[in-house]
């Protein structure tokens, strides 16, 4: 008589065509089937135990899941920024690339603990890499886990820790006005606009150069950003002021509704104003480059005056600082901070706050009006004092 096999302690057998031992066990009622890769069925059977234990502490994850590599992981989350046309496509490739995908490509996802991701902080951290820097790669490889999880059949089952560096990020430089004058003084038409732009609107660069004509509406005086063309994905509507109607008209006079508003000399459209902004920051002395090797101060930005090397790094005031600088002149004028949000395309109140939009001269002259205050408040006492010693000595009327 065949003795049967107890429910749930699973099995080894051989194939008919192979030496080689295989495990069956069930979980949930679904069988599997796993080869153990060894003739040894001793090694077999501590295999099936080591499954029939994960199954019962809630540990098993399946051979297959076992089998996924982090670099599947990252094809699908790079997929998923794909389909949904995130506008930070490029940066989350760039960052699997050059930093993940050394680290974390060759291995499996079971693989990867908390240790190993504290590791590779430390590891980012001891290159120089800011802690801002740290977190977007770190929540980028946090969202390929989390894809994984929610993916079917499950590619990963268990999640380590994935830490969040405190980051010092709050924006820093205004642009006075002083400094703005000598900054697009003789500078051309449609680099005096995308200034003026971003100093009263407080728009990012990549906002600004990619408008089309027929989003200026110069008899309405308003300018339109359609939805999907902002980094928030949200559609704006703003009105010029006097300036900018006269900047923007002699910027699209001649121009079809789909040309360029910001285009060059030569007609070619504007596609980065980055150089133009460092050469004119640093002849209006808001900025400077650096050589790299020697630290050296240049104004040029061409080879180092001292040991002639090649690698200059600009320092000094960059067009986001304008967003700060809009957001700053806005509130001076006695504009609601919900409206300027909405005007900049800032949408949750904790980013509109790391700009730090108070600047060293809006402190100055809150003391000042504090101490105007504090002197027209002693000087109304010292009156009153006065006046009242002066009565004390008038000697009190007769009464006839």
């Amino acid at each position: 008589m065949t003795t049967r096999r107890p429910k749930g302690t699973g099995c080894i057998y051989q194939r008919p065509d192979s030496a080689v031992y295989w495990l069956k066990y069930s979980r949930y009622g679904k069988s599997y089937r796993e080869s153990t890769r060894t003739t040894d069925k001793g090694k077999a059977q501590k295999m099936l135990k080591v499954r029939l234990s994960e199954i019962t502490t809630g540990q098993f994850i399946g051979p297959k899941a076992e089998k996924v590599r982090v670099e599947e992981l990252a094809d699908d989350f790079i997929r998923e920024y794909r389909i949904n046309g995130r506008k930070s496509l490029d940066d989350a490739t760039t960052r699997w690339n050059l930093h993940l995908k050394p680290v974390f490509g060759g291995m499996k996802a079971i693989e990867v603990t908390s240790d190993h991701v504290a590791r590779y902080v430390d590891a980012r951290q001891q290159e120089g890499a800011s802690n801002a820097t740290i977190n977007r790669e770190v929540a980028a490889l946090k969202r390929m886990f989390r894809l994984g999880q929610q993916s079917t059949p499950a590619k990963v089952i268990r999640m380590p820790y994935f830490p969040h560096l405190r980051e010092n990020n709050v924006r820093k430089g205004f642009l006075e006005d002083s400094q703005y004058l000598a900054l697009v003084k003789d500078a051309d038409l449609w680099f005096r606009t995308l200034v003026e732009c971003g100093r009263t609107f407080g728009w990012r660069v990549s906002e600004l150069v990619g408008m089309k004509v027929n989003q200026v509406d110069l008899m309405q005086r308003v300018i339109r950003l359609a939805p999907g063309t902002t980094k928030n994905s949200e559609g704006r509507e703003v009105f010029m002021t006097n300036a900018l109607h006269l900047l923007l008209t002699a910027c699209v006079q001649g121009k079809g509704p789909e040309d360029a508003v910001f285009t060059r000399p030569n007609g070619v459209p504007v596609r980065s104003c980055r150089e133009a902004w460092e050469r004119a920051c640093c002849k209006a002395g808001v900025g400077q480059f650096n050589c790299a090797d020697c630290n050296a101060p240049s104004l040029t930005g061409n080879n180092c005056p001292q040991c002639s090397g090649n690698r200059m790094k600009y320092i000094g005031l960059i067009f986001h600082d304008l967003r700060r600088t809009a957001a700053r002149n806005l509130r001076r004028a006695g504009i609601s901070e919900t409206v300027i949000m909405k005007i900049g395309g800032w949408r949750t109140r904790s980013v509109f706050e790391r700009y730090a939009i108070v600047s060293r001269g809006d402190m100055v002259d809150a003391m000042q009006k504090l101490q105007r205050c504090e002197d027209e408040s002693q000087k109304s006492h010292v009156i009153g004092h006065v006046a009242s010693a002066d009565a004390s000595t008038i000697p009190p009327s007769r009464v006839n």
